[in-house]
């Protein structure tokens, strides 16, 4: 092979389309963009935009809410702490806290998560000791059989009984 022989795939590279280059191109005059009119015009986009007919976007009811104060965390699974542990990514004899996680690459970081919380899919055969801002209720329980410890960051909210009013 010589290094006038060099060519792209067949198809790597599709040739432009030439617009408005006269009626025997078959592109000519409206260059394929009909006639008059706004979308006719460059720098146009009209999304939404269903010819005068109110857009479906609001024809379709409100609903719901969004609290645009949620906090939201990267999941952490018990199989996934299990694989790091097997890959030699993370140590279950050093306590481990979110910023270890991360390092390891076992959670995601970015910064929309709040924290991290531990979930209880899959299962943990070795005792750790680890410190992340949530963790479901299960979760915990299958730490602590496996004789760990989990502390979280954020305790949940003890839900208070209201004092009888009279």
């Amino acid at each position: 092979m010589k290094l006038n022989e060099i060519r792209d795939n067949p198809g790597a590279r599709r040739k432009y389309k030439r617009v408005g280059r006269g009626i025997g191109s078959g592109k000519g005059k409206t260059a394929g963009r009909g006639v008059k009119g706004q979308k006719a015009r460059t720098g146009v986009s009209l999304n939404g935009f269903e010819g005068g007919q109110l857009p479906i976007y609001r024809r379709l009811p409100k609903r719901g809410f969004v609290n645009i104060f949620r906090k939201e965390y990267a999941p952490i699974n018990l199989s996934g702490l299990e694989r790091a542990f097997e890959a030699g990514r993370l140590d279950a004899t050093q306590p481990l806290d979110e910023a270890k996680l991360r390092e390891a690459g076992v959670v995601r970081s970015g910064r929309k998560f709040a924290g991290v919380r531990l979930l209880a899919h899959g299962e943990i055969t070795r005792p750790i000791n680890i410190t992340v801002s949530g963790a479901s209720a299960a979760a915990v329980a299958a730490v602590q059989a496996a004789g760990g410890t989990v502390t979280l960051l954020n305790p949940p909210k003890a839900t208070e009984e209201a004092a009888p009013s009279e």
